[in-house]
């Protein structure tokens, strides 16, 4: 499992422990296996190293922007909303070794657990490979082109897609519930965004807010639009 993830994020570790510290969430740990370390002081060290990646990125790429408008696109990048995504895109919620519990309960579509978790991760690369990286990984999740001005609305789809579509006031869009799935405990969502009753988008998620979040991206993206 641990080769398969390594392949996933392109990086490959000499100490696997490292690894596997990462991708250890507390209750696993905590389910009578001693001999095995969580993820949390991982996490701590790369909260700050993913901090300084993303400061020293934003500052040396918008060179004309003010540091207020750089706070607000380093805010967006880093946050929890951020975070998830990029864990998604790796899948990394099912390498995770979690206890039964955060298992049976939703446990690897949690945003908060996979957030930390790629946290502890970037922190294992940069004590396994250096600065650099580290750097590399994390920069890898980031858009080649971010719209600085509205960096607020970058991890808000449906705040971005509305901007979008407003400015033809005659347009109107609507999220519908096309489906849902699994038990009551661990339900996966499906829903369409609509413009003038036509499918511009799609997307899935463990709530209804989620599904649409992600249905919105999609529209953007097909739009032409750049994502987190």
């Amino acid at each position: 499992m641990l080769e398969e993830f390594e392949q996933k994020i392109g990086y490959q570790f000499h100490n696997k422990k490292l690894l596997q510290e990462a991708l250890t969430h507390s209750s696993y740990a905590n389910e009578g296996k001693k001999h095995l370390v969580c993820n949390e002081r991982l996490e701590f060290l790369g909260d700050s190293v993913l901090s300084v990646i993303v400061a020293n990125h934003l500052f040396h790429k918008y060179q004309k922007d003010p540091e207020g408008e750089l706070t607000k696109l380093r805010a967006a990048l880093v946050c929890e909303k951020a975070l998830d995504r990029f864990a998604q895109k790796i899948d990394l919620g099912q390498y995770l070794y979690l206890g039964k519990g955060e298992e049976v309960t939703g446990g690897r579509e949690r945003p908060s657990i996979l957030a930390d978790a790629f946290e502890a991760v970037i922190a294992a690369i940069f004590l396994d490979g250096g600065m650099a990286s580290a750097r590399k990984f994390v920069l890898s999740f980031i858009p080649d082109k971010l719209d600085v001005s509205k960096a607020s609305s970058l991890n808000d789809y449906k705040t971005a897609l509305q901007e979008v579509i407003q400015q033809n006031r005659e347009e109107k869009i609507e999220y519908v519930l096309t489906g849902e799935n699994g038990p009551d405990h661990n339900k996966t969502f499906e829903v369409e965004v609509h413009l003038n009753s036509n499918v511009i988008g799609k997307g899935t998620g463990k709530s209804k807010k989620q599904a649409e979040q992600n249905a919105a991206k999609e529209a953007l993206e097909l739009m032409g639009y750049e994502t987190l």
